[in-house]
Formats: structure tokens, C-alpha cells, sequence
């Protein structure tokens, strides 16, 4: 079993920044690759980041490269969503997720573990 806690939103305008931490506990926390993940209101939970067990390999929705950037510590057992350039579009509760398997991934179905979320919410 995998606990995941989330940190670090809040509210920021648009252009600002944060930058998100979700805290595993519970087993081997570098046997899998994590992700993030953001759900607005009204909308369905999309895949915003993913990366690997070893932090070599990562991957993001189109909607966030070049703006956020994924990292992880496994000495840690933390996972960090570092967020630039914010816009209002952005403002949805982050959730970090546990996958399966040992390679990222944007599938939802793929991730057996998952955090509380956090709240962001960009101000235009």
C-alpha cells in the first residue's frame, strides 16, 4: 500500500508560480513511476505529467510543456510539479498519482495510488 500527500497549492495570478510536492510513504517508493494529474470543475480528471522510477524519462500534455516540469527524489520519496507561467486555465485540484509500472505514463488506468489533490487557482 502507497500513501500519497500533496502540498504546495494555493492562490497565484496568472504568470506566477508554484510548485507542488506529494509525499509517499508506505512501500518502495522508486519501484514505480508517478504522475500528476488535474481535475477543474465540470471536467474529467486529465493527465498533466508523468515520470519514470528513476527520473530519467518524462512526459507531459501538450497543454503544460514548456511551463511545468516534473521531478522526483526517490531518497526522499518525494515527487515535485514545478508550475511557471501560470493561467487561469490552469486552476483545477492537482492530484499525485502511484503507477503500476516502472515507465510513465498518461493512462489513468494505469495508476494504482492516488493523493487527496490539491488546490490551485490562478487569478486573471
Amino acid at each position: 500500500q502507497v500513501q500519497l500527500v500533496e502540498s504546495g497549492g494555493g492562490l497565484v495570478q496568472a504568470g506566477g508560480s508554484l510548485r507542488l510536492s506529494c509525499a509517499a510513504s508506505g512501500r518502495t517508493f522508486d519501484s514505480n513511476a508517478m504522475g500528476w494529474f488535474r481535475q477543474a470543475p465540470g471536467k474529467e480528471r486529465e493527465f498533466v505529467a508523468t515520470i519514470s522510477r528513476s527520473g530519467g524519462a518524462t512526459n507531459y500534455a501538450g497543454s503544460v510543456k514548456g511551463r511545468f516540469t516534473i521531478s522526483r527524489d526517490n531518497a526522499r520519496n518525494t515527487v515535485y510539479l514545478q508550475m511557471n507561467s501560470l493561467k487561469p486555465e490552469d486552476t483545477a485540484v492537482y492530484y499525485c498519482a502511484g503507477a503500476r509500472g516502472m515507465w510513465g505514463t498518461t493512462l489513468r488506468s494505469e495508476y494504482d495510488y492516488w493523493g487527496q489533490g490539491t488546490q490551485v487557482t490562478v487569478s486573471s
